[in-house]
């Protein structure tokens, strides 16, 4: 397989789930790969599977709220791979629960600084580098939280979230005739650490479960697929769009 033959990739948010998985496939398409998380156990244990499996990848450790580590994510894929072609900004958490007249003002802020304002500052140096060799794509990951579907106690996440689709469309618009593609994904639930932690038992697990036509939630991969779609040129004419990869969450009323 080699969707992504010579083309070079960052990954944000690898140490789990969906971004893990997205790296992972990425380099197995033929990208080189930088991937980036907080744990650099994680990062060194992702780089030594990619390699393992034939595939190239180098690791950068930092939080997607400073950015700093943005900028040395875009400068470690152009000294090490000479370009950026793909960025798939994926970091994320679901930030302060509960009910909203209760929520912290400084938790909403650090959700929007994770999920919002960090996916924005990863663009904002990736597509820079990306206009100079002819553009690229990249893509956010949303949720189908608060665009189709809403749970109560989940307005730090929703909000955050939703921002995404906004600044999606909005850097579409703004550097295509740069030949730069930005797309977001929607999830619905997924099989990750996020989703056992906020679903923390089988009677909440089940209800998220039947929410969606399909009667089960994703694995990762089944996302990363999604993803690969819109980083390849197969989506040469795709961008601007936020895809909902819900199970039919979205359509189902039983």
């Amino acid at each position: 397989m080699d969707r992504l033959l010579n083309k070079v990739a960052i990954v944000a948010g690898v140490s789990s789930g969906i971004g893990r998985e997205t790296a992972k496939l990425f380099a197995a398409e033929g990208a080189s790969v930088v991937v980036g998380a907080r744990r650099e156990a994680e990062l060194d244990a992702l780089v030594g599977e990619i390699a393992a499996a034939g595939g190239k990848a180098v690791a950068v450790a930092g939080d997607v709220r400073d950015e700093a580590f943005h900028e040395a994510l875009v400068r470690a894929a152009v000294d090490n791979y000479g370009r950026l072609d793909i960025a798939f900004n994926n970091a994320g958490v679901f930030g302060e629960a509960g009910p909203s007249t209760e929520v912290s003002g400084a938790g909403f802020a650090d959700a929007l600084a994770v999920n919002l304002t960090g996916s924005f500052l990863g663009a904002k140096h990736q597509i820079a580098e990306m206009v100079k060799h002819g553009g690229g794509s990249v893509i956010f990951t949303s949720t189908f939280v608060g665009y189709s579907f809403a749970f109560p106690g989940s307005a730090a996440y929703s909000a955050s979230k939703s921002g995404l689709i906004g600044l999606t469309q909005a850097l579409a618009a703004e550097y295509g005739a740069q030949n730069v593609r930005v797309n977001a994904v929607l999830p619905g639930g997924v099989a990750t650490d996020m989703f056992e932690a906020v679903n923390d038992s089988a009677e909440k697990q089940d209800f998220v479960t039947n929410l969606h036509a399909l009667k089960r939630v994703a694995q990762p991969i089944e996302i990363a697929k999604s993803v690969l779609y819109l980083a390849s040129d197969d989506a040469s004419f795709v961008t601007g769009t936020a895809s909902l990869l819900d199970g039919g969450a979205s359509i189902t009323r039983s």
